[in-house]
């Protein structure tokens, strides 16, 4: 019954939802898009017994791809269907995997919709990033005999509450997953609390602390660094790479990364910025350089505009325009290149955290050994943010006051720069095997 008031509730739902996604579509054209697969209405290649891997955006996609790869190596004879819920997320599955996988936008959870997709795909096995639960899309592969697999799953306390309120509903659905892999304890206790049975739950840990960061990667890192920076160089004997001078730097102009950012934390970091300019007037160190990644692209424009309007010397990544030593913000505003961004960076600011967004995933800019800083919003990566803060890697600024003090603090202090980077770098490196584990509750599923 509650399934079905719910299946109700969407549909009388649905003017409203193509409404929102038509308005989107306004400032992101890409949302109006392919809106036929979201019912489920595409052509798709012959399958037979592929793996479903559903991502809803950005983080999860880059999350999925190491276990997409593990998952090819060990079945190559299965294709692997990636969905997504965004253009953003759309984009990296191309970006990343290209023609090694199908790709479709998920269909909306309506009977319609999934029984559509499920007569085109014909999966073996769903496996869900994170924590998309919707009901409909379990409940429909529960009775095709499609098990359904939660991998990387994290719940926070707000989300836990959310789901008591519709206790028949949540504990239906829940009952009907084969296995959550939950990336804690605390998480796996929170699923145990809303009716998951208990052989159903395993910890596996967090995938994304196996995050490999590509040698070419690493090069390209080093040369923008070189060249946005101004670099001073002392030739160590070594080939000039890739146009790049090589050797040790020496009082380089530093950068201050803010990944990820939401409205209203940009209007906080650029005065932060505004305000570390003028305490570290007639310092030894250029100033440093802002790049400023807002987190949806819809926004980029509107970030440059409020940078510009606020007095700054500012560019756009994608305009390939020189950094001079008078640029004081970059907006980093072309899709797949954050990964980069941090590789250029001294200084991490994680975005999503500043305001009520529960923060994003701090392990990109650990595995670049940087100092990271956050807001208190970071209930989404709760287990994470603990650990790099136990490891003195990650300070926590409540507002503007505090993110002036604590970027202040680091720019001016080398020595605390490299103690918390190589602490988050340890970290990362402390808490590998994760997708092995995660593999290891698939693996069931798909050699039968």
């Amino acid at each position: 019954m509650a399934r079905t008031l719910y299946t109700l509730f969407f549909y009388l739902m649905m003017p409203f939802i193509l409404l929102r996604l038509a308005y989107r579509s306004i400032r992101a054209p890409e949302y109006g898009d392919r809106v036929r697969e979201r019912f489920g209405l595409f052509t798709a290649p012959s399958f037979d017994d592929c793996i479903w891997v559903h991502a809803v955006s950005v983080g999860e996609t880059i999350a999925a791809v190491p276990l997409v790869r593990q998952l090819q190596q060990r079945y190559p004879d299965r294709a692997i269907v990636i969905t997504t819920m965004t253009p953003t997320g759309s984009e990296r599955v191309k970006a990343l995997l290209a023609d090694e996988v199908f790709h479709v936008y998920a269909p909306y959870d309506l009977p319609g919709s999934i029984k559509r997709f499920l007569t085109r795909v014909s999966p073996r096995v769903l496996i869900i990033m994170e924590t998309e639960l919707w009901p409909n899309t379990i409940h429909y592969c529960y009775q095709n005999a499609i098990p359904v697999v939660l991998a990387n799953a994290r719940l926070s306390e707000k989300s836990v509450n959310g789901y008591r309120k519709l206790p028949s509903l949540s504990g239906g659905m829940l009952e009907e997953i084969s296995s959550i892999a939950a990336q804690h304890s605390n998480d796996g206790d929170r699923f145990l609390s809303l009716g998951l049975p208990r052989e159903n739950l395993s910890i596996t840990g967090s995938i994304k602390f196996d995050i490999d960061l590509p040698e070419v990667l690493v090069e390209q890192a080093r040369c923008l660094k070189t060249q946005w920076t101004n670099a001073s160089v002392i030739d160590d004997g070594e080939e000039t790479v890739s146009g790049c001078e090589s050797g040790k730097r020496l009082n380089s102009r530093l950068v201050v990364l803010a990944a990820s950012t939401h409205e209203g934390e940009e209007e906080l970091i650029l005065s932060a910025y505004q305000h570390l300019l003028v305490e570290l007037e007639g310092g030894t160190n250029a100033p440093p350089l802002l790049i400023l990644v807002p987190r949806h692209p819809e926004r980029f424009s509107r970030v440059v505009v409020m940078s510009e309007q606020l007095g700054f010397e500012t560019i756009r990544r994608s305009s390939g325009v020189s950094v001079l030593s008078s640029t004081q913000v970059m907006v980093g505003d072309t899709m797949g290149e954050l990964l980069l961004l941090y590789g250029c960076a001294d200084i991490a600011v994680v975005g999503g955290s500043l305001v009520s967004n529960g923060g994003h995933n701090m392990l990109e800019a650990a595995a670049w050994a940087l100092p990271i800083v956050t807001g208190s919003s970071h209930y989404n990566f709760f287990d994470i943010s603990n650990k790099l803060q136990e490891a003195d890697a990650l300070v926590v600024a409540n507002d503007e006051t505090a993110l002036l003090r604590e970027l202040q603090s680091l720019l001016e202090d080398p020595m605390k720069r490299r103690r918390m980077g190589s602490a988050a770098l340890q970290v990362v490196e402390q808490n590998r095997g994760s997708l092995q584990r995660l593999v290891d509750v698939i693996d069931p599923y798909l050699a039968r």
